[in-house]
């Protein structure tokens, strides 16, 4: 009994990898060729209709069951996609060029990976941003489209400003999280640097007031000042949320 229930099984799992194997077979011969040039040429024509909002390759090349997920975070389905293409404002300009394009495919299927260089000029003032998006492409119903894409905006440090030499010595000093962990802000000329332990020293350039910021990291250090305007507290703020740090007398 138990070696015909085997049997009966191999079988069955044989049938399903000859049928899986002709499937495959079958989408990679029904489905055309497409390269990445093509895809290329594609996702620009999507990026060139966004300027005067037109829908027409947006309607086209994505599919109606779509899933968009974008650099600020929304989930869209295609109705809400068309929805958000609109024409820019009178005085708004801008282009995105596809640059960095990577693609892998099987049958049936493309992902595309790019990047994305926007220049965007309002009353001629412009603009630079930077985008990493994926997209994968299935051919059903006799053509291509986007089945989903995710995008992400690349973190840019923003212009450093400018600060009172004279206000320097108010950040230095030691900085406690809890006890044994502390934190050491010190000067260096006319510049201040932040040190954990034996680890390396990062440079706070200033931003704004006592904001500032260290090149390639996204949080910020905040330097809070009490009643009397002396500083207290380190604020390690990332993504909107503070770790505080006491400053030792």
């Amino acid at each position: 009994m138990n070696l015909r229930r085997a049997v009966s099984c191999l079988s069955c799992l044989c049938l399903a990898l000859a049928a899986r194997a002709v499937a495959a077979r079958a989408i990679a011969q029904d489905s055309p060729a497409i390269d990445q040039a093509e895809l290329v040429l594609r996702t620009q024509q999507l990026y060139d209709a966004i300027p005067s909002g037109d829908q027409a390759p947006w309607r086209s090349y994505y599919a109606e069951d779509t899933m968009v997920y974008d650099e600020k975070g929304r989930a869209m389905n295609k109705r809400a996609l068309l929805d958000d293409l609109q024409p820019m404002a009178a005085g708004y300009s801008g282009i995105i060029k596809v640059t960095h394009p990577r693609a892998t495919f099987a049958p049936g299927v493309a992902v595309l990976a790019y990047d994305c260089d926007e220049t965007e000029t309002i009353f001629g003032q412009e603009l630079h941003a930077r985008y990493h998006t994926v997209d994968t492409w299935l051919y059903r119903e006799g053509k291509w489209q986007i089945a989903v894409s995710q995008a992400m905006r690349y973190y840019e440090d923003p212009a450093v400003g400018s600060i009172d030499a004279a206000h320097l010595d108010d950040f230095t000093g030691v900085y406690e999280l809890a006890a044994g962990n502390r934190r050491v802000v010190m000067r260096v000329g006319n510049d201040i640097y932040l040190q954990r332990g034996t680890g390396a020293k990062a440079k706070l350039l200033p931003e704004s007031g006592d904001l500032f910021f260290r090149v390639g990291v996204e949080g910020r250090i905040l330097f809070h000042r009490n009643e009397s305007g002396k500083v207290d507290l380190l604020y390690d703020r990332r993504n909107n949320e503070d770790v505080v740090w006491r400053k030792l007398p």
